[in-house]
């Protein structure tokens, strides 16, 4: 039977991330870490190393804590309101998620236990120029040679490059669609080059060449050929906590917009008084609590190891868009002032943007969903 509340225990971990969050990581860290080359504050990722959050979805027998999708949703959610910055997601998610799937002994032993305790950091290097989110858009190419492979090509928006320890470089060693590779690559090789990218959620991202990088045939992450099968499986578990993290950004606008209607004054009477504004506000009081439904939904079906096919990117479509069009509605009752750099909703303005255009935008999870409708 679907069970969505959560137990006592799980609440106790929502008060420890909000609390680590408040006092590690306030806006105040969060505005100062804007553009930032490390992009991350080193106060919050000790306080999660030391509460054993970092390895929450990580197996036990390297460190992890062996928690469910439901535990995850709660942090990110949490993450969310917070804004938290951190490397948590492209390291300890996707890419130890890899790891821990595809990986053999010898790379989950090297690099798992050292992700959980924030002493390594590990961040994937998927998406390239003018390709899409697909297998195919997939280019990069890897190159066998006597002992390890090649690889040639460029990567875009590679989360915490300069922080990494290694790139997950997803890489084509064939034709075929789904001929893709995962590979482990030091960013201080030779031939590696990376250079910041500005975004529209100031976060640290970068761009990726590689030039004949050479790495050993230890480095590749599973079978041959399996790189694509092993990402698509990690992705489910990615879109449904960033649709968490969605989830949270778009409660807490919500509530200081509410706030703020409740405040400002505009001809003897609140605004929230007036019913356009109160209707928009219910409006997308409905819709949040929809989205936090149906995350929660996709988090409890993947603890029950049901398939998420459908509901891990519906939760995802459906969050980030709710997190979008409810910072656009919280704009425009605060009116000019919201977009000044001094008020906090510009923050979750844009990073509600780029949450939706990031980790599978809106096209291809609608192709996804449509997918899973058509066959089923």
């Amino acid at each position: 039977m679907l069970d969505l509340t959560f137990s006592p225990e799980q609440e106790m971990l929502r008060d420890t991330v909000r609390g680590v969050c408040a006092t590690a990581s306030p806006l105040s860290v969060v505005r100062e870490l804007e553009d930032d080359p490390r992009g991350y504050a080193p106060e919050l990722w000790k306080q999660l190393a030391h509460l054993d959050l970092i390895g929450l979805q990580l197996p036990e027998q390297y460190g992890g804590s062996g928690m469910t999708a439901v535990e995850g949703v709660v942090v990110y959610e949490e993450f969310g309101r917070a804004l938290a910055p951190s490397p948590h997601f492209v390291s300890a998610v996707l890419s130890a998620g890899a790891l821990a799937r595809a990986g053999d002994e010898d790379q989950k032993r090297a690099w798992l236990p050292r992700v959980v305790t924030g002493e390594a950091v590990l961040t994937p290097a998927w998406l390239e120029p003018e390709h899409t989110f697909a297998p195919t858009g997939v280019q990069l190419r890897a190159v066998p040679d006597d002992d390890g492979w090649t690889l040639t090509g460029t990567k875009r928006h590679v989360a915490f490059a300069s922080s990494a320890d290694r790139l997950v470089v997803l890489a084509r060693t064939g034709d075929a669609v789904a001929d893709v590779d995962l590979f482990l690559v030091d960013p201080a090789a030779e031939g590696v080059t990376l250079t910041q990218q500005l975004s529209v959620g100031s976060d640290a991202q970068y761009r990726v060449d590689l030039d004949g990088v050479r790495v050993a045939t230890s480095d590749r992450i599973g079978a041959a050929g399996s790189g694509w099968a092993t990402w698509d499986e990690v992705l489910h578990d990615a879109t449904i906590l960033a649709a968490a993290q969605a989830v949270g950004g778009a409660r807490y606008a919500l509530e200081i917009t509410v706030q703020y209607a409740k405040d400002r004054q505009q001809f003897d009477k609140p605004l929230g008084a007036f019913q356009a504004l109160a209707h928009y506000l219910a409006d997308a009081a409905t819709a949040v609590d929809g989205a936090e439904v149906l995350v929660h939904e996709a988090a409890w079906a993947r603890a029950e190891g049901r398939s998420v096919a459908k509901l891990a990117p519906m939760a995802k479509l459906f969050a980030c868009s709710t997190y979008r069009d409810v910072t656009a509605t919280a704009q425009q009752i605060f009116g000019g002032i919201g977009f000044t750099v001094e008020f906090d909703i510009q923050l979750y303005f844009r990073r509600a943007k780029q949450l939706q255009l990031s980790w599978l935008d809106t096209r291809d999870l609608e192709e996804r969903i449509a997918t899973a409708v058509l066959d089923a």
